[in-house]
C-alpha cells in the first residue's frame, strides 16, 4: 500500500531499504494500534537513529504521532515534542509489552490514559 499524505493515521517509520515491512517480532504493536481503532501506515522512512525516525513520522503524521525501531527499542515519538526526547522508548522484550506501546500510541492520539 502507497503512503497516502492526506490520510490520518499513526507513521511506523521502517528502516530505508525495508520496504515497508515490519521484523514478525514488532507485529503486535499493530494488534495494539488496531485494538484502539486508529489508523496507520508502515512506511520507510530517512534518519540515522529510531529516534530521528520516529520524530520524523510524528512531523509528517496527520495524527502528530510516529514510531521508530532499532534491533533493541520501539521509540514513541509526538511532534511537538523536542526531536531527542521521544515520548517513550521501550526495550523490545516480549509481545504483550510491544502490543502496549502500540495501544498507548494510540491512546495518545485518542487522549485517553495509557496502559501501564
Amino acid at each position: 500500500m502507497a503512503f497516502d499524505s492526506e490520510r490520518p493515521s499513526i507513521l511506523l517509520a521502517t528502516p530505508t531499504g525495508s520496504n515497508g515491512q515490519l521484523p514478525e517480532v514488532l507485529k503486535p504493536m499493530l494488534n495494539g494500534i488496531e485494538e484502539e481503532q486508529i489508523p496507520f501506515q508502515i512506511l520507510d522512512m530517512e534518519g540515522g537513529s529510531a529516534v530521528e525516525r520516529a520524530y520524523n513520522a510524528s512531523v509528517a503524521s496527520r495524527l502528530s504521532v510516529g514510531v521508530g525501531f532499532d534491533d533493541a527499542h520501539i521509540i514513541v515519538h509526538y511532534k511537538n515534542l523536542k526531536p531527542e526526547k521521544p515520548l517513550f522508548d521501550v526495550a523490545i522484550t516480549d509481545a504483550a509489552s510491544i502490543r502496549k506501546v502500540g495501544a498507548n500510541a494510540a491512546r495518545l492520539v485518542k487522549g485517553v490514559p495509557f496502559k501501564k
